[in-house]
């Protein structure tokens, strides 16, 4: 029993070879005579022939899991899971001479199959103990699939904006949402809720993380991470990524960026300033929301955002031959630049009495003078480039010592972005050179120090990604600890670190895979895309505690896949109306005590609960989590891996034209009986994926299908009704 309490998967699939390989994945189960076990960890995914791999095999020592050990056996041997074959061996070395990691509260051993570079399919086995880690690829496109996933959550939280098949499984199926009366289209001001006649068009956007809140600073930081990450390696991203925009000749990556800068181009008012937030209504589906529409009050953050997003927006679009859209993204980031310029202080708070703003969004957009002044420096470094106009150098050179990176000597993921801003600074030809010397020599000196390139020459970490402080996102900010060593190659800082550097950043991505002592995937839903044991539910509007798409393969849908949530945060906690305030709301003293008693990398349980439970700071996704990872991961993926995935439309799974309803067979997984709500008979046949029979039925209206005497496994079942044929892919646990 783990404390995520998530069930494990029955199969891993390969894209990059035509067959499956179907394994029981379950704790208590075996698979070729060896029983899996949560005391060998490894990225569930996979690794590139390449690089290095390393199984991490952990003896709980502290945390939720302390009653039990676990001693690793003289030798271990990388398995090929389709032949059985014994394709590597070694010794488990111990880590830090025996001694317990206070961050996870194990000892740990590494088993370390670097050199082995065969692509296929493996798990790595103790000999000894006879027990073996989840099955994982190796290949060059490993992470093409899961880059993918994790791009199209973003069509998913696009706001007025239909999401429907062919581009989605009927399971998240909807309805362009926040377009009715009195909706986006007819935003109303937070504080003038009855008068038409300041209404804004104000449609589009996405739900920022969980709520489904548009916060103006935190859309353009995510847009510009879109922008940065299609900038350094435009050739890895596709336009197949089977969306609705998918093949228009704009990688899918960019139409999510002019997604995000169209929505922002609306909130800009005729003087240049920025609205700084659009407060939605909330309801599973999305489209179900039928709540007002309210925007709130303009401010110098939301400004000098939009204006950096704006700028590089010009840049990027430019570049992809779209003139006249360049043109009117860089007109309106000089437009707020100039307006921020001149009104340097004005504050406007969200869900604030001081403002008349209750209500009001969840999150804070709002910051502080350091926030705005990092703001500014990121729209003048942009504006810079585009524009070569001095105004801007002048600005950079006279105030970039006051950065927290040069003021500070020092480099750290919470200001990843703001590092990340100079350098790109110092890599630009009409940059000073004196002061790109200066950043450059700055931030070399900074990652010298114990907690980057120190911690990984310690190998402080057993997990190998070492992350000194462990709060509310820690996904986030190991995705930008990981690019903090990226940023460090992408921008030239010492070449002769290059290969360690991308190695480090790498491991980052490991650990969000599963490397980590839940053994865990920190990826929503990915049980059909190669994860094996990892999120199943996760805090969020549409995907809430309750309704049908509550956790994966429980509840009739589950989740969309894809979704980065928030990570390990010892500093969770519940609200504070708990433990007996709660109006009836049930404060369950026993799971936030065991959550808060874990070592930092154990401190996360899989659940939605709201409030009073919060679990939010647990379990929320956030576009700013997803685009960090997403960055991350892009530097481990190839142009040829993207070109070789697969646009696996959905035809409206086991829909027949004519029929008003989409046929459904859920829940999916399943051990026992597959539900439909078919309103006539159906013909059913389940097939293996090699196309073998296995069973067959005639089911009345609604009528489930046994399938509890069908080996675990992955199967086509195929539908005949009213004289048409579907099909679709299910699990069998």
């Amino acid at each position: 029993m783990t404390l995520t309490s998530c069930p494990p998967r029955p199969c891993k699939s390969m894209r990059f070879v035509l067959f499956f390989c179907c394994c029981m994945l379950m704790t208590a189960s075996y698979t070729n005579g060896q029983t899996l076990t949560d005391f060998i960890v490894v990225d569930q995914f996979g690794y590139r022939p390449d690089a290095e791999k390393i199984a991490v095999i952990r003896n709980p020592e502290t945390g939720f899991d302390e009653d039990l050990s676990f001693t690793p056996g003289a030798t271990y041997a990388l398995v090929n899971s389709q032949t059985g074959e014994l394709v590597f061996q070694g010794v488990p070395l111990q880590w830090n001479n025996g001694q317990t990691d206070a961050s996870s509260g194990d000892q740990a051993w590494w088993f370390d199959f670097s050199e082995f570079k065969e692509s296929g399919v493996y798990y790595v086995w103790d000999q000894e103990q006879d027990v073996r880690s989840f099955e994982f690829v190796i290949a060059d496109e490993v992470y093409a699939e899961v880059l993918k996933q994790a791009v199209r959550t973003f069509y998913y939280q696009r706001a007025g904006y239909a999401k429907e098949a062919p581009y989605t499984d009927a399971a998240w199926s909807d309805g362009a949402s926040h377009l009715g009366a009195m909706q986006d289209p007819e935003s109303r001001k937070y504080d003038e809720a009855l008068f038409s006649t300041v209404e804004r068009d104000l449609r589009g956007g996405r739900y920022d993380a969980g709520d489904y809140n548009k916060y103006t600073p935190l859309t353009s930081s995510y847009v510009i991470e879109m922008l940065r990450s299609y900038g350094e390696n435009p050739a890895v991203w596709g336009d197949n990524y089977c969306l609705p925009y998918s093949e228009n000749g704009i990688p899918d990556l960019m139409d999510e960026a002019k997604w995000g800068l169209d929505y922002l181009l609306r909130l800009q008012e005729p003087d240049g300033s920025m609205i700084s937030i659009v407060s939605l209504d909330h309801g599973a589906p999305p489209s179900s929301a039928g709540g007002q529409s309210l925007y709130g009050g303009v401010n110098t953050i939301s400004a000098l955002a939009g204006a950096a997003a704006f700028a590089h927006g010009a840049k990027i679009f430019g570049d992809l031959n779209m003139a006249d859209y360049s043109d009117q993204l860089l007109a309106s980031a000089v437009k707020a630049w100039d307006w921020a310029d001149q009104n340097p202080s004005v504050i406007w708070r969200n869900n604030d009495a001081a403002f008349n703003s209750v209500g009001i969004g969840a999150g804070q957009q709002e910051t502080d003078d350091y926030g705005r002044f990092a703001y500014k420096m990121r729209a003048a470094i942009y504006l810079f480039e585009v524009t070569g106009e001095s105004k801007y150098r002048e600005f950079i050179d006279a105030n970039y010592a006051d950065i927290h990176l040069m003021l500070w000597n020092f480099a750290f993921p919470f200001e990843q972005e703001n590092q990340e801003a100079l350098l790109y600074y110092a890599s630009l030809s009409q940059a000073t050179p004196s002061v790109a010397q200066d950043i450059q020599s700055t931030y070399r000196a900074a990652m010298e120090s114990e907690n980057n390139f120190g911690a990984l020459n310690d190998e402080r970490d057993p997990y190998t990604s070492f992350l000194k402080d462990y709060v509310w996102g820690s996904n986030g900010t190991k995705s930008k600890k990981g690019l903090m060593f990226s940023d460090y190659v992408q921008h030239g800082v010492n070449v002769t670190r290059d290969e360690e550097s991308m190695r480090a950043a790498e491991r980052y991505i490991h650990y969000v895979h599963g490397l980590n002592p839940l053994n865990f995937c920190y990826l929503s839903n990915m049980f059909q895309h190669g994860a094996d044991h990892g999120v199943t539910q996760f805090y969020h509007a549409w995907f809430d505690d309750g309704t049908d798409w509550d956790i994966a393969g429980v509840s009739k849908f589950g989740p969309a896949p894809g979704f980065l949530v928030g990570g390990a945060n010892p500093t969770y906690d519940w609200d504070g109306c708990c433990p007996s305030g709660c109006s009836g709301n049930a404060c369950d003293a026993t799971l936030r005590d065991m959550i808060r008693a874990q070592p930092a990398q154990k401190a996360y349980h899989d659940f939605n609960t709201s409030w009073p439970m919060n679990s939010w700071s647990l379990s929320e996704n956030s576009g700013g989590y997803q685009m960090a990872y997403i960055r991350l991961l892009s530097k481990f993926v190839t142009a040829e891996a993207v070109a070789s995935t697969v646009c696996e439309r959905v035809t409206n799974p086991l829909s027949v034209d004519g029929l008003e309803e989409v046929l459904l067979l859920f829940p999916n997984p399943s051990a026992d009986y597959l539900q439909t709500n078919s309103e006539v008979p159906l013909e059913v046949t389940v097939y293996t994926v090699s196309g073998q029979q296995v069973m067959k039925a005639s089911l009345s209206k609604e009528q489930p299908l046994d399938i509890g005497n069908v080996d675990p496994g992955v199967y086509v079942v195929r539908i005949f009704r009213l004289g048409k044929q579907s099909e679709m892919r299910v699990i069998i646990e």
